[in-house]
């Protein structure tokens, strides 16, 4: 970080001060500094230092904020209540839901040792049995979160899972329209393919909405195995249909690496399992039914898109903070035909 303290795109670090100095007195021993935290493709990560404590800030992007795409009181809270459970998260300092600090919501939490693995090299050079082990850690930790009773640890109103799958598509799609500049091959008939062969939902879960390997830290300093520290970025969270987390784990494994960036590589590491290992692992662990998950795999596949087509609309209009948005645009119609490919296998079938 440099000597002197700079305000990277997106925070006031003297308005940050002054706010963490009332609303937390004593934390913040020096200079606060800050740096932009690269990877994420949407809600906007932030390290913290005062040059002996670190902390992590999060708020959404800057410009063309979807309504319900980036609810930081949402994240602030699933991770609040999980904290004493099985599912690691970092632990909850402070959340702001209004503007006068930064021009949009923000919360704080603590730094969590850990490496997001998005690169097949940097994973791979853990060695094939290292890497097998950590998949089905990621698989086991969804597991984990799947098991849990919202009941208890109260977040029994985080969301209505009756019609969950129907409301879902309802919003992707509308989301889709909010940021269309362009055609796009095979997205709107993928949608109505969908809302057409909509699936009788399991019993509901917490559902985390992007789960996959680079939305979890893994701390790797202990050569007798590599600990998953945190699992990360809820902001599309809610109580719904568990499958659809492992729709996307699973399309996630299937694209590793397809693209410029907006799928990650690391799933392509020798060792990591395979897709249907994944989903056998995950049934046994929940004693749930996911022998069929070609629905949630196209839908995955839609969702992926419109998340695409919003980092392609933000980046044409200079709204976008790091590096790798600049071949997102390319994604879309990509993911599109894998979905339809989807589908067409399961109408096959």
């Amino acid at each position: 970080m440099p000597d002197t303290p700079a305000d990277p795109p997106g925070l006031d670090l003297a308005r940050l001060r002054a706010h963490l100095d009332r609303a937390l007195p004593g934390t913040v021993q020096g200079p606060l500094r800050a740096e932009l935290i690269e990877g994420g493709r949407s809600n906007l990560t932030y390290r913290l230092t005062d040059g002996t404590s670190r902390w992590v800030l999060r708020r959404p992007p800057l410009g063309h904020v979807l309504a319900t795409a980036h609810d930081m009181g949402r994240e602030h809270r699933v991770m609040t209540a999980l904290r004493d459970t099985g599912v690691p998260v970092p632990a909850t300092l402070l959340l702001d839901r209004g503007t006068d600090v930064l021009g949009a919501p923000w919360y704080l939490m603590e730094h969590v040792p850990g490496t997001a693995h998005r690169d097949a090299a940097a994973l791979g050079a853990l060695g094939e049995q290292r890497v097998h082990a950590l998949g089905h850690r990621l698989v086991d930790t969804l597991a984990t979160l799947h098991r849990i009773d919202p009941v208890a640890v109260g977040i029994a109103d985080f969301g209505r899972p009756e019609g969950y799958l129907e409301r879902q598509l309802r919003r992707w799609s509308t989301q889709l329209e909010a940021s269309r500049s362009r055609e796009l091959p095979g997205v709107d008939r993928l949608h109505g393919l969908l809302a057409e062969r909509l699936p009788a939902s399991p019993a509901p879960a917490l559902v985390h909405g992007d789960y996959r390997l680079d939305n979890v830290l893994v701390d790797s300093s202990d050569r007798s195995g590599d600990t998953i520290t945190a699992v990360l970025d809820w902001e599309m969270s809610t109580l719904g249909d568990p499958l659809t987390d492992v729709g996307l784990l699973v399309m996630y494994t299937e694209l590793a690496g397809v693209g410029g960036g907006i799928i990650p590589s690391a799933a392509t590491a020798p060792g990591f399992p395979a897709a249907g290992e994944l989903v056998a692992r995950y049934a046994e662990n929940t004693g749930r039914d996911a022998a069929d998950l070609h629905w949630y795999v196209a839908f995955a596949s839609f969702k992926l898109a419109v998340v695409a087509e919003g980092i392609h609309y933000r980046y044409r209009q200079g709204r976008t903070l790091g590096t790798g948005f600049e071949r997102a645009g390319e994604m879309a119609p990509v993911l599109a035909e894998h979905g339809l490919t989807t589908l067409d296998a399961l109408k096959e079938r």
